[in-house]
């Protein structure tokens, strides 16, 4: 198998191409790949020439913490979750995701996302008792990783301006939920409602299967 792998070594360097060669077993996640990869004395691409370790994000490598999103063979997913022996072809493709700075190689800092709820005062001010009838609901929405791989297949987020994307629209469903007011419903209306189109391949993407259409439609009922 051939990995390519887009790298760029520290924040503002030139990005590049660079080619792996791999030859060990295919039933491996993309996170156990990379860990064998840069475990061995020395880490060589496809010419025999060392070259620096790897450098990706990981945690809890059971896809709990989405520490490692990134998009492989062109896809947003977590390495931990993504398999060899399900990809088609002889060649692997990893690339960091493309909505946040990267620091290096596969590793972006995706602070913006927690910035956003800070900002937002996105927070249970007011604690008001929540109807029995949305505890399922909660459960789910609040499965969110925060990984921002809903960011990166979103057309109308950008990293700029004021929308926030799918993640923001679950935190203010679970916040609406348990809070007395409407202080998180006028953030809600102006950070994410105007600004989603509908597109829903947040939901898609999804690692945590999050109906988040459900979620927006929760919001959209309140007042």
């Amino acid at each position: 198998m051939i990995i390519k792998i887009k790298r760029q070594l520290f924040p503002g360097a030139e990005p590049y191409i660079q080619t792996i060669a791999y030859d060990g077993p295919r039933d491996i996640s993309v996170a156990a790949l990379l860990d064998a990869l840069n475990s061995g004395d020395d880490l060589r691409d496809e010419n025999g020439e060392t070259i620096p370790r790897i450098s990706w994000e990981c945690s809890c490598l059971q896809g709990m913490c989405g520490a490692c999103a990134m998009v492989i063979n062109g896809r947003p997913a977590l390495a931990c979750e993504t398999f060899l022996r399900d990809m088609e072809g002889d060649t692997l493709v990893l690339e960091p995701l493309s909505k946040f700075p990267v620091v290096s190689d596969l590793v972006t800092d995706r602070s913006a996302i927690q910035n956003n709820l800070l900002e937002s005062n996105a927070y249970i001010q007011e604690y008001s008792a929540s109807d029995p009838s949305e505890y399922e609901h909660r459960y789910i929405a609040a499965k969110c990783l925060k990984c921002g791989l809903c960011l990166e297949v979103c057309p109308n987020y950008t990293g700029k301006g004021g929308f926030y994307g799918a993640y923001f629209a679950n935190d203010c469903y679970l916040i609406s939920s348990r809070s007395a007011g409407s202080g998180i419903k006028k953030e809600y209306d102006r950070h994410f409602a105007p600004g989603c189109s509908g597109a829903l391949s947040c939901v898609d993407i999804c690692p945590m299967k999050i109906p988040t259409i459900a979620s927006m439609a929760k919001m959209n009922r309140r007042r």
